[in-house]
């Protein structure tokens, strides 16, 4: 059996239109496992540092980690509707999204990564760096990045 594609998505449209385009590159032949990684609270939250007490309760930190968890399947669930695989893998990560998603693809020994190269973006991409770029850098088998498709010329 060919190695599993990883099809990564943070749940936006622009990341859907990215993986169809990875898939129409690769195919549809492979296994395929989508996945998204949780943006839960930090478990700091729970602790506090220095003289600063805890910030959440532990009912409240729990009730996040579901939210971010229940958004992190609608993700999985759109792309797969979207992209027609009923049958491909899920997966839920947690961490770091780059260190998250090469550590799956090293656990699958994937094939290949598909990742857009924009999704969620602007500011936040700024200061936490880009995950696509993370990804090329230190994946453990071959990356497609792919943006979302150029809209046609007029006329």
């Amino acid at each position: 059996m060919r190695a599993p594609i990883l099809l990564c998505t943070d749940g936006s449209d622009l990341a859907v239109e990215a993986l169809s385009a990875g898939l129409a590159l690769l195919g549809r032949d492979h296994q395929l496992v989508l996945a998204t990684v949780s943006d839960g609270p930090d478990p700091g939250a729970l602790v506090g540092s220095g003289h600063a007490g805890a910030e959440l309760t532990p009912k409240e930190y729990d009730r996040r980690v579901a939210a971010a968890h229940g958004s992190a399947r609608a993700a999985i669930d759109t792309a797969r509707s979207e992209l027609g695989l009923a049958d491909a893998e899920a997966r839920v990560l947690q961490g770091d999204p780059g260190e998250a998603i090469c550590r799956l693809a090293s656990e699958l020994s994937a094939g290949a990564i598909v990742i857009g190269s924009r999704g969620r973006g602007g500011l936040k991409r700024a200061f936490l760096g880009s995950v696509s770029d993370h990804v090329v850098r230190n994946a453990p088998c071959s990356v497609i990045v792919t943006g979302a498709r150029a809209a046609p010329p007029p006329g």
